[in-house]
């Protein structure tokens, strides 16, 4: 067999295509022992056991497993001892006949139709059905996914289709499980008080049973919750995400998963740890007689070898075998990559593994990812597999940050993945991949077809910034990527690659349908060269169908892109983000063709004078006129020296708008030496059946989400408690003129709780107004209030203003207190006189667009008396009618210092916005 496996790999490489099926004989049974059947693979790699415990293995075994559904709880695991030999490779097949299916599973039973309060038929006549699982209840057994029918079902999520949105950050907090002061930038959110709603009903020792999916441009985290204050709307979550939230954007994506109350859309499920598993039946489904089944077991396979002590597990097959129903349990303190999932496990994992060949086999219906060669593998095959509705991603080749720099023993290298059916997957972690190539060399992943992902079909290379990495020789041809993203995650592509990879190649692939999320964070195109990637070759591909470009450039040295067809991308056609002073890459011999209504040919202009484009065809299917980074064809070749031998041309394909990309014999595009491909070899080969197979989902167009809500107000209500000592004012922006300390936070006082911010002021900074901070809340309409205690000391001098920046002008000023020699002031008017070293209440009150009079009120409370009130005075400047800045500032010229507690910013209009809108 591995002299079969070894010659097909060197086809493979030497050829980008592979042998007909027919040509790779099995094995005689005659010529091996046969063991069994059994009914599990423990036993058949037992009865081996046995075998070998007698002499060493003299010909191959065929180990036999027996028709019928065998339940696993637990993975197989095979060791170093397990092993075959060259000549003698161990072969874990069905019985003649037999169609074995390993479930890591149980049915569940006894199901009943829930009754509606009073008896009542629910609306529309769905109701909701119910079982009890025992396990569960007494603790033995918890899980997270669900399958009806052989269909995935839908944890109850609100909402029940894209997103809610955060509305604000939380920079500090108390951590519940610790009541220590903490930085909860990564780990807590202010949400929109309705969003959160179904979560009322939630016990407080349930909360933790909650998922919030948080959404980060290109990846995703998932989240337990730690706590929830109900007044605030804050959110705690156990562990922190990859990156601060709302870091990307002011209207940061999540949904929220597990909650009873969400239960309300047919498909949806929900278990109680009291053991009753509620669900709601899709169309069609009768409880009575569906199929319904939960994961127990975490894994179904791993390859134990210890490659730092030299022990390998070598010369073993699985072939025929179905694995399905594995459990993914999100941990305690929740989990997030920074990008493709990188982290997240296998159900079949290698460790040590050499000539280990998984063929013909299906994984399915899983919480992870399907496969992953992790550490110290080399020389093994994935073929003819069907690696399916998937937590996580597909196939995965060596390690990321876990294992920056393997060292040779723990490099994963010569992996082919070749003629697998790799689909419908990120059903947990969206932000996976089809088939992930991380710190690993020479591998070969062919003749694929990867579909229906919400992220990168492929990935290839795991190294940020320019320097070797291990990731060289790749081969990535002939595969058929299509249907991803979803308009789910940015920053992907259909074949994205990272770092530098000498010898890797993107050959023969046909890309399309790749639709990212770009409202927030940007990209989805077919071939995507991500930071540093180098010394990578693209020819012969074929890309349509693309959200933001068929081809993309960030940075990186020594590309060549060529003979490839880039067609009907929406926003931008081509796109080079970053300029540098080195050569980038050659953009030669290839077809652009613009859909009509499609974006411009270059997207941000960047191509650059150390590049090359030359012998390329450029074509507007509409006939319009293209632009090249602003100006005429003629004009950008005589300015730049770009484009040499290159037209603008109908390159006359036979039917581009149904997707028939060949060349008619009188195409312009031989003129430019561009040489016709077979596009049709991408993708799975062989039985027709198979092929068949490929194709037999019809993908409905994607759906994006629509725009989110206007950028959330800002509202302040800091108390300072959370922060710790020396911190900033957090949303605020400060100004000391980088003498750290004089905006802080310090437990020397405090008008409640203990702590407060201390402004101190000092003889020798530049600026009189410095140390200074503000807020820029923007607020054009309703009525607005700031309100805060202020505690001043000898020699305070400050002032408390609210601005109009309106365009054109440099300010217009609202209300203005000014503190002054112990007084407060308004417009040089002593109002009254502050005591020193006491806590002073003031709040500063103005209408703001239609509820601006040209007035404003002022309240100071000194302590132990009755407010002292100053209504209806006039604003200096009428023409304010705006709050976009609310500051405060020292004009001390001396060493003094003043304290500020309860600082309170809000609007009506904006309030009403924030919680309603």
């Amino acid at each position: 067999m591995w002299k079969t496996v070894a010659l097909l790999m060197i086809l493979v490489l030497l050829h980008g295509c592979v042998p007909e099926e027919k040509k790779m004989p099995a094995e005689k049974p005659t010529a091996a022992h046969e063991l069994g059947p059994f009914a599990s693979l423990q036993e058949g790699r037992d009865a081996v056991r046995a075998l070998k415990a007698k002499g060493p293995l003299t010909k191959p075994v065929r180990v036999l497993i027996q028709d019928g559904t065998h339940a696993m709880t637990e993975p197989v695991v095979f060791m170093p001892d397990d092993s075959g030999a060259e000549d003698c490779p161990i072969t874990y097949e069905p019985a003649p006949g037999a169609k074995p299916v390993f479930t890591g599973g149980r049915v569940i039973t006894g199901w009943t139709m829930a009754q509606p309060p009073g008896g009542s038929k629910p609306p529309g006549g769905s109701s909701l059905w119910t079982a009890h699982v025992p396990d569960v209840k007494a603790g033995k057994w918890y899980f997270e996914q669900l399958w009806v029918n052989g269909k995935r079902a839908v944890r109850a999520r609100t909402p029940n289709k894209f997103y809610h949105y955060m509305l604000y950050k939380v920079e500090y907090g108390i951590d519940p499980a610790t009541g220590k002061r903490e930085s909860m930038a990564n780990r807590a959110f202010i949400a929109r008080r309705r969003d959160i709603e179904p979560l009322k009903s939630v016990p407080r020792e349930r909360w933790s049973d909650i998922t919030v999916v948080a959404y980060h441009s290109w990846a995703i985290s998932r989240h337990r919750v730690a706590d929830i204050d109900f007044e605030t709307n804050r959110i705690i979550l156990t562990g922190p995400a990859p990156w601060p939230m709302m870091r990307w954007n002011p209207n940061h994506r999540y949904h929220i998963e597990n909650v009873k109350a969400a239960l309300d859309e047919p498909g949806e499920w929900f278990l109680d740890r009291d053991g009753t598993l509620t669900y709601k039946p899709r169309p069609g489904e009768d409880m009575a007689k569906a199929e319904v089944v939960a994961p127990v077991c975490e894994e179904f396979v791993r390859f134990a070898g210890e490659p730092h002590l030299g022990l390998w597990v070598e010369h073993i097959r699985l072939k025929g075998l179905t694995f399905r129903h594995g459990q993914y349990i999100l941990p305690p303190e929740g989990h997030g990559d920074g990008q493709a999932a990188v982290t997240i496990p296998g159900m079949i994992t290698a460790d040590g593994a050499r000539k280990i060949a998984i063929e013909d086999c299906e994984v399915g219906h899983v919480g992870t990812y399907g496969i992953w060669f992790r550490q110290g593998c080399r020389d093994c095959l994935v073929q003819r597999c069907y690696v399916h509705d998937l937590g996580a991603g597909g196939v995965r080749m060596g390690e990321g940050w876990k294992n920056n720099n393997p060292t040779p023993s723990e490099m994963t290298s010569h992996i082919t993945v070749d003629n697998n059916i790799l689909r419908d997957g990120g059903h947990l972690y969206m932000c996976c991949v089809g088939v992930w190539i991380g710190h690993s060399s020479d591998n070969v992943v062919t003749h694929n077809d990867i579909a229906d992902f919400r992220y990168s079909g492929v990935s290839v290379g795991w190294k940020w910034g320019y320097g070797r990495s291990p990731a060289e020789r790749n081969r990535v041809n002939y595969n058929h990527i299509h249907h991803i993203g979803w308009g789910v995650m940015s920053d992907m592509g259909g074949i994205y690659t990272l770092g530098e990879s000498p010898g890797t190649e993107l050959v023969g692939n046909v890309i399309h349908d790749v639709n990212s999320y770009d409202l927030y964070g940007r990209g989805g195109w077919g071939l995507y060269n991500d930071e540093s990637s180098r010394f990578i070759v693209m020819e012969n591909n074929l890309v349509y169908n693309t959200k933001t470009g068929g081809y993309h450039l960030h940075y990186g040295k020594d590309l060549i892109i060529r003979n490839n067809i880039f067609a009907f991308s929406m926003e931008g056609q081509l796109q080079f983000s970053r300029k540098e002073d080195h050569h980038q890459f050659i953009f030669e011999r290839n077809i652009v063709l613009r859909g009509e209504g499609g974006g411009p040919l270059f997207y941000r202009d960047r191509t650059g004078e150390t590049n090359v484009l030359r012998d390329n065809l450029y074509w507007d299917m509409a006939g319009q006129p293209l632009e090249f980074e602003g100006m005429t064809f003629e004009e950008w070749q005589k300015k730049t020296g770009q484009g040499k031998d290159s037209l603008v041309a109908d390159p006359k394909f036979a039917d581009a708008k149904n997707y028939d990309f060949h060349l008619k014999p009188d195409s312009p595009a031989f003129k430019i030496g561009f040489k016709p491909f077979d596009y049709s070899k991408a993708g799975v080969y062989g039985d027709p059946a198979w092929v068949k197979r490929a194709g037999d989902v019809k993908y409905p167009p994607v759906e994006f989400a629509p725009e989110p809500p206007p950028p959330p107000p800002m509202l302040i209500d800091e108390d300072f408690e959370a922060i710790p000592i020396g911190g900033p004012p957090p949303v605020a922006e400060v100004h000391t003129e980088e003498r750290k300390g004089l905006v802080a936070v310090t437990d020397e006082t405090a008008a409640s709780g203990k702590q407060c911010l201390k402004i101190s002021d000092a003889p020798d900074l530049k600026h009189s107004f410095n140390p200074h901070f503000y807020f820029k809340p923007h607020y054009d309409d309703g009525v607005s209030t700031c309100s805060f205690d202020i505690r001043i000391e000898q020699g305070t001098k400050m002032y408390h203003e609210w601005r109009e920046y309106p365009e054109g002008k440099k300010y217009v000023v609202g209300p203005s207190i000014t503190i002054s020699d112990g007084s407060l002031f308004v417009g040089g008017k002593e109002m009254l006189k502050l005591p020193l070293g006491q806590w002073v209440h003031v709040e500063v009150t103005a209408g703001q667009g239609t509820k601006a009079d040209g007035t404003w009120n002022l309240a100071v409370t000194l302590p132990g008396q009755k407010p002292n009130t100053f209504a209806k005075m006039k604003i200096e400047q009428p023409e304010w009618k705006v709050l976009d800045w609310c500051g405060f500032s020292s004009t001390a010229t001396e060493k003094t210092c003043y304290y500020l507690d309860n600082i309170k910013l809000t609007n009506t209009a904006a309030k009403a916005q924030a919680e309603g809108g």
